[in-house]
């Protein structure tokens, strides 16, 4: 059996305000298209189908359109959702798509319905795809099972999962191969360096070890924007799309999980097409502005980090008109490269005249002249004057 594991989708998000769905329906449509020519018999999203719990409907429609490509492309298809999604909108007539190959898992309360039971010339292959765990949730409904962190949702579920192959394989009297997807933030995970999703935090409140998916052939994990290996047998696949320039891996694609008759035979990378790379420069404003070294990045998404002396006036509009997609500008030069905290710390030390002079020379890399000193004590006194007259 021939997996694609991908995950993420986070169909209707946007790239610093841009609307991303147009390349994301390329994408996608470069999804089937691999899926036909590489005889994929299942395709597998690992939580986040969406991007918000109540999508749009043209988001709605470019979902529909993508599984019915894929699937007429000869894939099976299996979903759980994340914690952008909503279950219940993502669930909704699960009965009814699973005739037509479309499997969808939104039920984190009922790990029997996780389970979808496929089969190919060497016999059964259970796809465990296990929904976004809320351990609030957990708590609430299973007060006996002790689930506080994420780590105690995912051990939870495991404990079903292999608990359910054990029966599988007693009944059968031969091993299972299997197949989990879950949607965590996984031990191991290189987070300081990548977009890491805006309800996770590293520190181990909500990590999940690499030890709690023992006992099953493969892992396709979501939840993690850039592809990341924390064992042959445990991945991230990343998102189909940069959502962020802090995302790790410049490739995009999903990997292809190869199961013979003894389990995992394979795992190869599968590239996607990236419609608009990211890209990141970093000078003054009018040299990167005439670099011929940089011809060729117009289309990309640009981020900028000047280091002119001065913030320069009306960077990004001058930016944009050589790069139209050019989505963040930060002044890293003079005193723009002070941290906020320094500056809190030098204002508590000032005198009014002071401060003024530290805002300007933050803002625009010098502080006030004479001319400019004189005004401020004018209107300084002018404001103290009214205050005591009141």
């Amino acid at each position: 059996m021939r997996l694609l594991h991908t995950s993420d989708w986070h169909v209707g998000r946007t790239f610093h305000g841009a609307d991303t769905l147009p390349a994301l329906v390329e994408v996608l449509a470069a999804m089937a298209d691999r899926v036909r020519r590489e005889r994929i018999d299942v395709v597998l999203v690992a939580g986040d189908v969406f991007d918000s719990a109540m999508p749009a409907g043209r988001h709605v429609e470019a979902l529909t359109e993508a599984l019915g490509a894929i699937r007429a492309a000869g894939a099976q298809l299996v979903l759980s959702s994340g914690n952008h999604d909503s279950p219940a909108r993502l669930g909704a007539n699960a009965a009814f798509a699973r005739a037509g190959g479309l499997h969808l898992s939104t039920d984190a309360l009922d790990p029997a319905s996780w389970v979808v039971e496929l089969a190919d010339e060497h016999g059964s292959v259970h796809v465990v795809a296990i929904p976004y765990l809320e351990p609030v949730v957990l708590r609430a409904a299973l007060p006996e099972a002790g689930i506080r962190t994420q780590a105690d949702a995912m051990r939870w579920a495991m404990d079903a999962v292999r608990a359910g192959l054990a029966a599988a394989a007693e009944a059968s009297g031969a091993p299972v191969r299997s197949v989990v997807l879950a949607h965590c933030f996984a031990a191991g995970v290189a987070e300081a360096d990548d977009d890491a999703p805006r309800d996770i935090r590293a520190g181990g409140l909500d990590v999940v070890p690499v030890a709690a998916f023992e006992g099953v052939d493969y892992a396709a994990l979501g939840h993690i924007h850039s592809r990341q290996v924390l064992a042959e047998g445990v991945r991230y696949s990343g998102a189909p799309l940069h959502y962020s320039f802090r995302e790790r891996s410049p490739e995009r694609g999903g990997w292809l999980v190869e199961l013979d008759a003894a389990g995992l035979a394979a795992v190869t990378w599968l590239d996607l097409p990236v419609p608009r790379p990211l890209t990141e420069v970093r000078g003054e404003l009018d040299a990167l502005l005439d670099d011929p070294s940089l011809d060729g990045t117009e289309q990309h998404w640009l981020r900028v980090v000047l280091t002119d002396a001065a913030m320069p006036l009306d960077a990004m509009r001058r930016l944009q008109a050589r790069w139209p997609r050019c989505a963040q500008v930060e002044w890293a030069g003079g005193a723009g490269a002070r941290t906020g905290a320094a500056v809190r710390e030098r204002l508590a030390r000032r005198s009014e005249p002071e401060v003024v002079d530290d805002f300007l020379a933050h803002v625009r890399g010098e502080g006030a002249s004479e001319a400019e000193r004189a005004l401020v004590l004018d209107g300084l006194a002018r404001a103290a004057a009214a205050e005591a007259a009141r």
